[in-house]
């Protein structure tokens, strides 16, 4: 009985199955093709034609291998080093024929075609006739109506994809929905291609609206009916689980002929469980209509959330939210064009929340289906835009009808994934901030689902600084109090771990989010060319190869990789603790957690384009500042003395969704052998969501008899959540002996002193030393977009070796540098005779010279360590200095000075030419 039973229902499963089928023909596969460069196609009537050469859709020209083969030669020179390079491109029109067979039973049917993903217009013909409309959307489907085309039979089916510019959307081609900067301009048609039956009765649009405090959700929508009016029911089911409804609601009907609106309310139940990050949990609606044996049905999937604000909060369900975010520009290098299938966005949102993550910004693009089914199974908060990137916003009628047309598509095509959380209208927006504030009003009050922005920053003049008077929150780099992201404060400000932005967001309205955080350029990874497999050529990356080949610097690569990304990483921590220490900060967007390949060459991420991990941190690293928890604390500075007292306050992040009790802090201190220092704990009865201070204060002496480098750990009991800080301890008073070691600021002195076989420590003053100038943090975003720059990516040197015997440091650039690298320059070593660098500093990757401000070299029968650090200055300030000093003069006392390289005394007035004007960039060359 149970075996008929089962035979019985996969009868009636297959049956169903083939009846949805059968209203759905899939076009993929191969199609005719031509390209139309000339654009005569229409006046030739093309659409008549059959086309010789052949392509596989879903696909683009690119992925075919059609358009005008690259013949650019890998070079760091422009147009090489702007961005990838397209193996073939093509941009302009393009012709796709194929032919489609309509079944006998579409007879009564309206016929619908959609082509999901293009760039940019399409036209459609069938059996030569010209079809109703174009449609020219970059961020939802193009749909046909074809009803009155087809018939039952076969029919030949003509799509004209033109990818020329139809609207001016950005300033040089940039917003990345229309660039070839990450995205390229391909040519093609991606995603679901098909032809849809629909019945005399059909749901047009559905859209569900939840209501968290009430515990229902409103579903409005539209219903065609292509017949004469009629009587009839609307059934709506709402369920967790296949088959087990939560809630039913039934209504009788009148559906009269044309459009109408539908417009209900679905209890939820006393179990009704919200979406966030960590209850991803989804609902599916499915909503059915008939009128006697005319059916229709059509499903959505959503979650229980509510995203608000409450001044200077911001609440997800009620609780406070703090966005852990980075920016997604469309970068897929293997094809040039987003994935249309979940599986394609997996690793990108897996890797993006392995790394700490919940939020990620789409810049001036929206993605496709797929990017919002995985983000909401996994619970992440995604901010669409506006396909817009632009300084003159407002001032094109077309453009704007254009706008306006692309936010209700992406309202009503994605509103109502419960990822979808924020909109802006677009980055870094300018002119017309009229024009924006009427199209913000526009889409708020069209769709409330959403938090709502006017843009993503702005360098327009009374704007930008504070937020627009309808802005849900607000996205900026700066307030008209202050800065809000590192950039601006790192290399001018000593180190602290007690500094936020709270001074700069007092008064603030709406939940603010730091915009584009970080953006530190970090060499680029030479093993990354092999994976470059698709339709991009990795040109700029293989010029650097060969720029290092030239000047036998190659085998210093993957080091310079290693050393810029571990100051990036450096300075992304601290950007991330302090934002998170802000009272009044909601969030941060990083630029970038992995690399953007465009904009001349900004590797500007500790992950590749692929997200792969670059090796210079990792996750584990990463998260300890980026969690759901994360353990905080404040100290003044990097740099004690040994009769100094360590005293830090502790806070605990608490983002979850629900208040942490009963928790108890760990805390220590160890030095670079594991050996512990100190350590002790607190208890924190309760941890409130928010930011927590706890009352008891970490306090321990410094009394290291050498110098040392200390790691600060704390650790939340019983729970992965843990941070460490390093912090370095010095002598107070070190024995500076200089035995017979000549220490002088003079040319003269020291080439005398040379001569006569003695041992050099030269440090001129850095401000009259030909160089570039010292800098801690590494070039911002890349030296060929922003040339004025300084220029420099951290330093690179041998911890083990003896100069830094009483001296601890890593292999790279640390914040003990600060003050070192501050008052320095960065001696281009090119032109010198081969000499032996302790430290390197790391060049660019547009230059590629030797670098170093300290080397050593035999002079005569003299010996010379040159500095071009000011090692001599404000020793009370500046204890680095002097504890650097006393480690080189151990050096050179020992018998491990002994200098391979030799240089004639003359070379060294080289170095003096005077008073040498500082190279640093302005503001506005950066930002």
């Amino acid at each position: 009985m149970l075996k008929n039973f089962l035979s019985i229902c996969f009868v009636l499963m297959m049956f169903t199955s083939c009846k949805e089928a059968s209203s759905v023909i899939s076009l993929a596969g191969e199609w005719q093709f031509a390209m139309d460069s000339t654009d005569v196609g229409v006046s030739e009537k093309w659409f008549d034609r059959s086309f010789a050469d052949k392509i596989r859709l879903p696909g683009t020209t690119d992925e075919a291998g059609y358009g005008v083969p690259n013949t650019l030669p890998p070079s760091i020179s422009k147009p090489q080093i702007f961005h990838l390079t397209r193996k073939n491109s093509y941009v302009g029109p393009a012709w796709y024929s194929r032919e489609v067979t309509i079944p006998s039973d579409w007879k009564e049917k309206s016929i619908e075609l959609k082509l999901e993903r293009v760039i940019w217009q399409t036209r459609v013909w069938v059996d030569g006739k010209p079809v109703s409309g174009r449609c020219e959307s970059l961020i939802s489907p193009h749909i046909f109506d074809l009803t009155e085309y087809l018939t039952p039979g076969k029919h030949k089916l003509t799509v004209r994809v033109d990818n020329r510019k139809q609207h001016d959307i950005s300033i040089d081609d940039k917003a990345h929905a229309y660039t070839n900067e990450t995205q390229i301009m391909w040519n093609g048609i991606i995603g679901e291609i098909s032809l849809t039956a629909k019945n005399a009765l059909s749901i047009e649009d559905l859209q569900v609206y939840p209501d968290v405090s009430g515990r229902q959700v409103h579903v409005k929508g539209r219903i065609n009916n292509r017949g004469e009016a009629t009587k009839g029911s609307l059934q709506a089911v709402v369920q967790k689980q296949k088959n087990t409804p939560i809630t039913t609601v039934t209504r009788d009907m009148e559906f009269p002929s044309g459009e109408s609106l539908l417009d209900i309310t679905c209890p939820m139940g006393d179990s009704m469980q919200v979406w966030n990050e960590f209850t991803p949990t989804l609902y599916q609606l499915d909503l059915k209509v008939e009128a006697g044996s005319v059916k229709a049905g059509r499903s959505t999937k959503f979650g229980m959330r509510e995203f608000r604000h409450n001044q200077s909060d911001l609440l997800l369900n009620g609780n406070k939210a703090f966005l852990r975010g980075t920016l997604e520009c469309c970068v897929f290098p293997l094809t040039g064009r987003p994935p249309m299938e979940p599986e394609g966005w997996k690793k990108v949102f897996l890797t993006a929340r392995e790394w700490g993550l919940n939020h990620l910004r789409f810049h001036s693009w929206c993605p496709p289906e797929a990017a919002f089914q995985v983000a909401d199974s996994l619970g992440f908060y995604l901010q669409v835009e506006l396909p817009l990137w632009s300084l003159s916003v407002g001032q094109d009628q077309k453009t704007n009808e254009y706008l306006y047309a692309e936010a209700d598509r992406i309202l009503s095509e994605y509103g109502n994934h419960p990822s979808f959380c924020f909109l802006s209208l677009g980055n870094e927006l300018q002119p017309d901030f009229n024009f924006l504030s009427r199209l913000l009003s526009y889409v708020k009050a069209k769709d409330p689902r959403h938090l709502y922005t006017t843009t993503s920053f702005t360098f327009e003049g009374g704007h930008g600084d504070w937020p627009e008077p309808d802005d849900d929150f607000f996205i900026t780099q700066w307030t008209k109090k202050g800065w809000v992201r590192g950039q601006g404060v790192f290399d001018t400000q000593s180190p602290s771990f007690d500094k936020d932005y709270t001074a700069s967001v007092e008064g603030m309205t709406v939940p603010l989010i730091t915009h584009e955080v970080g953006q530190y350029s970090v060499y680029p990874n030479l093993k990354e060319i092999e994976k470059y497999t698709g339709v991009l050529d990795p040109l700029n990356f293989k010029g650097v190869k060969q720029e290092l080949e030239k000047k036998g610097l190659l085998d210093k690569a993957d080091d310079y990789l290693k050393a810029s990304g571990y100051l990036a990483a450096l300075l992304y921590k601290e950007e991330i603790e302090r934002a998170m220490k802000t009272a009044g900060c909601s969030g941060f967007q990083l630029l970038d957690l992995h690399d953007f390949p465009g904009q001349s060459t900004a590797l500007v991420g500790l992950l590749d384009a692929f997200w792969d991990s670059k090796g210079v941190t990792d996750a584990a690293i990463f998260r300890q500042a980026s969690s759901p928890v994360s353990p905080l604390v404040r100290f003044p500075k990097a740099v004690y003395t040994n009769d100094e007292p360590f005293a830090a306050t502790v806070e605990i992040a608490n983002f979850t969704d629900k208040e942490l009790k009963n928790q108890s802090v760990s805390w220590s201190l160890k030095d670079d052998k594991g050996k512990v220092v100190n350590e002790g704990t607190m208890t924190c009865p309760s941890l409130a969501i928010g930011l927590n201070k706890l009352p008891e204060t970490i306090t321990s002496p410094l009394n290291q008899p050498e110098a040392a480098r200390l790691t600060l750990s704390v650790v939340l009991d019983n729970t992965p959540y843990k941070n460490e800080w390093s912090i370095w301890v010095y002598p107070a008073q070190p024995d500076l002996d200089k035995g017979e070691i000549i220490v002088t600021r003079d040319l003269n002195e020291a080439v005398r002193a040379l001569a006569g076989g003695k041992k050099v420590l030269y440090n001129p003053d850095y401000r009259q030393t030909v160089g570039l100038e010292g800098k801690f943090v590494p070039v911002f975003w890349s030296p060929v977009h922003f040339p004025k720059q300084a220029g420099s990516m951290g330093i690179l040197c041998d911890a083990a070796h003896p100069a830094f015997g009483h001296f601890p440091t890593g292999n790279y650039t640390d914040w003990q540098w600060w003050p070192l690298l501050k008052q320095s320059k960065t001696i281009v070593t090119d032109s010198l005779p081969a000499v032996t660098p302790l430290v390197e500093v790391i060049d660019n990757f547009a230059n590629n010279r030797r670098l170093s401000n300290l080397f050593e070299v035999k002079v005569g029968p003299g010996k010379l360590l040159f500095c071009s650090m000011d090692l001599l200055s404000d020793w009370k300030q500046r204890p680095e200095a002097r504890q650097l000093y006393f480690s080189l003069l151990e050096y050179m006392k020992s018998d491990s000075f002994s200098p391979s390289n030799t240089m004639e005394s003359d070379v060294l007035a080289r170095l003096h030419t005077g008073k040498v004007s500082s190279n640093e960039a302005k503001p506005e060359d950066i930002y």
